[in-house]
């Protein structure tokens, strides 16, 4: 897919080889111009700001900029843009030592889609300006500071027993000079016993710091549960797919079931078809009386390439047998 190509540096009205300070002064001067705040009811002057926000992003971080400086002198404002093969982005990603949460913090709008091409979207919502950070938005008024919200993905198992987890995650805070800067926090988060895919944990406090003595905002953990290699997820229940013998299912059978507290025995009953599901209760998530079960989906499984012996007995089977499924109502 093409976009446009976006000159960061004339956006900025900067030079190629500016430094670093030249780059936020210039971003300082063109935010406080352009800020919605003081050209109500202009959409020319936020569209502006929004350009402006997505050009600082960039240039202030050196990686950043190295990657958007390879991509060549040549291209002009506004040109079409497609980004070279062998692009990783990747390695621009926010990461955790709990499971993977995403910053997405509020701000003034998307990036544009020739960011998210070089950038892969990694850094949608964690714009370089904060209305609250240049006096905006209260000027000069104690204010309190911005809600976030953090992905977490958790192994089924974790989410079943619950216990402590450490998540760490980007923030973007204001820097010594009075510039945003993202930084890195880590929290101990404590996860309740069978929380539920999609649930929020709200840490009060810990969200953005607040300005001029304002408070904090809060942090939402989103907690998203990760594919199991056996069990499946409905709703609140646990499904696990049993494999069955024909005889067994045919004459009942006792076989050793798994769950996310250890295996059980469980007594299977005679002339159970393939696809009943059987109840384990209170073996899946959520507590009290919102607490699931464990459900157990009969597979009757056969042997891919039977032997002699086998291929007999089933053709004595076949024709002694008087059950006829696809009859039957």
């Amino acid at each position: 897919m093409s976009v446009s190509f976006k000159d960061y540096y004339k956006l900025l009205d900067v030079s190629k080889s500016a430094s670093q300070d030249e780059i936020a002064k210039a971003f300082k001067k063109m935010a406080r111009k352009y800020h919605p705040d003081l050209n109500p009811n202009d959409p020319e002057a936020e569209k502006k700001f929004k350009e402006i926000n997505e050009a600082y992003e960039v240039l202030k971080d050196p990686e950043k900029r190295k990657l958007y400086d390879s991509l060549g002198p040549n291209w002009q404002h506004g040109q079409n843009f497609q980004s070279p093969p062998g692009f990783d982005p990747s390695r621009f990603r926010s990461y955790s030592s709990g499971g993977g949460p995403h910053f997405q913090g509020g701000g003034f709008g998307d990036f544009s889609d020739f960011f998210e091409t070089i950038f892969g979207g990694q850094f949608r919502g964690q714009q370089g300006f904060d209305n609250q950070q240049f006096g905006f938005g209260g000027f000069g008024r104690q204010a309190r500071g911005r809600d976030a919200e953090v992905s977490m993905e958790l192994p089924l198992e974790d989410a079943y027993r619950g216990g402590s987890r450490t998540i760490s995650f980007q923030e973007q805070v204001p820097g010594p000079d009075g510039m945003p800067r993202v930084e890195t926090k880590s929290l101990q988060v404590n996860i309740p016993a069978g929380i539920k895919n999609g649930s929020r944990i709200r840490l009060a406090g810990q969200g953005s710091p607040g300005m001029r003595g304002g408070q904090a905002g809060d942090l939402y953990l989103k907690i998203t549960i990760a594919p199991h290699p056996q069990f499946k997820l409905e709703g609140n229940s646990i499904v696990y797919d049993l494999p069955l013998a024909p005889w067994e299912a045919a004459l009942g059978a006792k076989v050793r079931v798994p769950t996310l507290d250890g295996a059980v025995d469980m007594n299977i009953p005679p002339g159970t078809s393939s696809g009943r599901k059987l109840r384990l209760r209170g073996k899946g998530l959520g507590k009290g009386a919102d607490k699931g079960d464990q459900l157990i989906r009969v597979m009757i499984a056969v042997p891919d390439v039977p032997t002699d012996q086998e291929r007999g007995l089933w053709e004595q089977l076949s024709r002694a047998s008087r059950f006829h499924p696809r009859e039957q109502s």
